[in-house]
């Protein structure tokens, strides 16, 4: 069984509530993930920071850090997608990565792709004014791409809405 393989497996052992087969798993996988995520190749190492998220590994979250600042996109891809599932219950992660995923989504050097996941990680956060702000920003930008500009307003619309009900 492949990496990637385990790590669909992990994701439906999750989805299914079966924790027991899932911390069996994330036990047998625990150091084949870390060393992937050191790995030379790109393709490697975004399967690794895939797996994180696949694996709901909680406690890997600096390890996928690690990820978010790779020098390839795919691998800061697949770290994003990583924590967007882990914040879906608990938006202390992305919350607890707000300022990075916030210079990551301004800098304009950055992937198209990537900076559209980071908005994606954003909506389930908390509702900060300063995210709401950035993400009107963007959607306001007509030199943005309209993918972006259109997942910012989206997300920063979604965001005003829970700020209110609070």
């Amino acid at each position: 069984m492949t990496l990637a393989e385990a790590g669909a497996r992990a994701d439906e052992l999750a989805q299914a509530g079966s924790e027991r087969e899932l911390a069996q798993l994330r036990q047998n996988w625990a150091d084949e993930i870390e060393a992937a995520a050191r790995d030379t190749d790109y393709r490697t190492r975004a399967a690794a920071y895939r797996a994180i998220g696949q694996f709901r590994y909680r406690q890997k979250l600096e390890l996928l850090r690690r990820g978010l600042e790779d020098e390839s996109p795919a691998c800061r891809g697949s770290a994003l997608i990583s924590l967007e599932l882990l914040s879906r219950d608990h938006p202390t992660v992305v919350n607890s990565e707000r300022p990075r995923l916030h210079r990551m989504v301004a800098s304009n050097d950055e992937n198209a792709a990537v900076r559209r996941l980071v908005i994606v990680c954003l909506r389930n956060g908390s509702p900060q004014q300063e995210t709401i702000t950035l993400l009107n920003g963007l959607a306001g930008d007509d030199e943005q791409d309209a993918e972006l500009r259109t997942a910012a307003r989206r997300v920063a619309d979604q965001l005003r809405k829970r700020a209110a009900t609070r």
